[in-house]
């Protein structure tokens, strides 16, 4: 969840780490720090609060041509400068920047305390930066093996010695890391936007890999020493994927991204005249696909979401078993062997811990594992047997979005492509799907094209301190969507409910005057919906309905109506999960939220 740069060249690398820095901001985080090697000795630097504090105070003077910087996410110690990265050894001859767990951390302390390490903060990391100290000889690379021999946890590091003015050392395991080449200069980072302006050739750094790099050279080897022969990947994106183009906010641009994500997601893959959805990437593994008699959905946060509506569609359309897991809780629930079982793994970033850990069980336990995200490149890409890209774009703002969407297409994608392979779907039934499919992008951009409605809606939503969403079918993990989008942008306690559970306890937190939002979309459950409207009603609630152009019925229901174009109810969820998107981001706007770095949250979760 911490955002680590690194750079070794000709020139100050100040500038070049703090711009860097920024361009990780979307992580999340609460303090920051750089260290520098100036000639004899590392100049640190680090705050609580955002870089443009640690921008203030650094010197752009120094003519430092090594460093390493580090935007961090509290977990061992409260935010403060002092438990904020980089942390040095006793002498300040070395310093450590690093992301991830040290999970035996506090033995470790107290064994080196007791050979009398000095200790000046609360964080796990500090111990890497005592135990290189106690073995360095003279060989950075040496010491940092060795100390990473003893530590057991997660761990993206970079470390930096005053006696090696040239040189830096990263490891990796469990947390991402990337290298970047450049021209006289070397970078190393813990995601492709941090380098992005500097260089687009990248090397993607493996489990178990140590890195040396100096300005003219990059070196990889295994934590046992063994060379590793690395090739040079071209990244996908510009700089200007990570600049907001004129909105407010990343995630407003975000959101009005959507149709052009979901037309790159679409693209190539699906062929209407045919009938058929091809994804070439699966090709290898169709007649496994073909067999499969389960599949299990494992995820996190908004992409279990996805998950959930996936696991309605994906039945309805393919007849087999299908479950959702918290990719937090998959590997712990001693899952079952998965003999003929597909494993869909969400994960919007590739570096989500649990979603990595999860999907490693469920490869030990037998099952194909099928990975779905928008980084090409990311952990999970190659551990995967097969994936599915989003193709969505970089994404900056804390809360998914156009993400979010692409994932659902890619999941209605998928059902109708194993539908067709099984037979169990004809030609005329998959033209109208991927015909739909289709459609959805021009409908989004209507809707987009007029939210006024939306924003009167979030004028009465800001001033509540509770709100509630309700759905059914399809529509009610679109609703559990909605309001982990208003928790995480408002700060408004929000919940989503199944509606026809409401009487079985969530009755209990209607008041007058609470708002509740109501997915209403024509379909099979729309006259169960009015009725559960009703319900809410009678407790005096202010109901928002999201609801077709074309029902003249639902005003009479409702307090008021924020529309959407009409079609299948199959397909609804993409629209209405916009409308939630721009309603939680107006009732922060309006309550004056920070909306694209919400506090206490990151948006690669690569910790467990």
């Amino acid at each position: 969840m911490c955002g680590i740069v690194g750079c070794t060249g000709n020139q100050s690398v100040t500038p070049i780490l703090v711009e860097s820095l920024k361009r990780l901001e979307y992580r999340g985080y609460d303090s920051a720090g750089i260290a520098t090697l100036n000639g004899a000795e590392i100049d640190v630097t680090k705050i609580e609060g955002k870089i443009s504090e640690l921008e203030s105070i650094l010197n752009f003077n120094n003519n430092a041509c090594v460093g390493i910087g580090h935007t961090r996410w509290a977990t061992h110690g409260v935010p403060s400068s002092t438990n904020a990265h980089p942390h040095v050894d006793c002498s300040g001859s070395v310093a450590v920047v690093h992301n991830g767990i040290i999970e035996n951390f506090q033995a470790l302390k107290e064994e080196l305390k007791g050979r009398g390490h000095i200790f000046s903060s609360e964080t796990d990391t500090e111990v890497i930066a005592h135990l290189i100290e106690e073995t360095y000889n003279g060989d950075l690379e040496c010491a940092v093996r060795d100390a990473l021999s003893r530590v057991d946890g997660s761990y993206a590091i970079a470390v930096i010695s005053d006696n090696e003015p040239d040189v830096i050392v990263a490891a990796r395991k469990d947390s991402p890391l990337v290298v970047g080449l450049g021209d006289g200069e070397n970078f190393v980072a813990s995601d492709i936007p941090a380098l992005r302006k500097f260089t687009n050739k990248v090397i993607y750094v493996n489990d178990g890999e140590i890195v040396r790099l100096t300005r003219n050279n990059v070196t990889v080897s295994t934590l046992d020493g063994l060379s590793v022969e690395k090739s040079v990947v071209i990244a996908s994106g510009s700089v200007q994927d990570a600049e907001r183009g004129g909105y407010e906010h990343f995630m407003l641009k975000e959101i009005h991204e959507q149709p052009k994500a979901l037309r790159e997601t679409m693209e190539d893959r699906l062929y209407e005249l045919e009938g058929n959805v091809d994804f070439k990437e699966l090709r290898a593994i169709e007649h496994a696909i073909e067999d499969i008699e389960s599949i299990s959905i494992i995820a996190c946060g908004t992409s279990y979401h996805a998950g959930i509506l996936g696991k309605y569609m994906l039945e309805d359309l393919v007849r087999i078993p299908v479950r959702v897991e918290y990719s937090s809780e998959f590997r712990y629930n001693n899952p079952l062997p998965g003999n003929k079982s597909l494993a869909i793994c969400i994960s919007q970033s590739g570096e989500t811990a649990d979603t990595l850990a999860a999907m490693n069980e469920a490869r030990s336990q037998g099952y194909l594992t099928l990975a779905v995200t928008n980084v090409d490149g990311s952990t999970i890409t190659r551990k995967a047997d097969e994936i599915l890209l989003t193709r969505s774009g970089t994404e900056i703002g804390v809360a998914a979005t156009k993400t979010f969407t692409a994932q659902l297409l890619t999941l209605y994608m998928l059902g109708v492509y194993i539908a067709r392979m099984k037979t169990l779907i004809d030609v005329e039934t998959s033209r109208y799907m991927i015909s739909s499919l289709k459609a959805v992008p021009g409908l989004i951009e209507s809707l987009l094209d007029d939210i006024n409605n939306i924003e009167k809606c979030a004028l009465q939503v800001c001033e509540a301190d509770c709100c509630y969403f309700i759905g059914r079918g399809l529509n009610y993990p679109i609703a559990l969507e909605g309001a982990l989008k208003m928790k995480e942008i408002s700060y408004i306690r929000a919940e989503g409910f199944p509606a026809g559970e409401l009487k079985h306890g969530p009755l209990a937190l209607i008041t007058t005057g609470t708002p509740v939002i109501a997915l209403v979309p024509k379909g099979k459950t729309y006259y169960k919906m009015l009725g559960n409207i009703k319900e809410v009603k009678a407790r005096n609630a202010n109901v928002t309905a999201v609801a077709n152009n074309s029902d003249d019925e639902i005003p009479k229901y409702v307090d008021s109506v924020i529309r959407i174009p009409d079609i299948d109810e199959l397909f609804s969820p993409m629209l209405t999960a916009v409308v939630l998107q721009l309603l939680a981001y107006y009732t922060a706007k309006f309550k004056g939220a920070e909306i694209d770095q919400p506090r206490n949250l990151a948006k690669s979760v690569t910790v467990e």
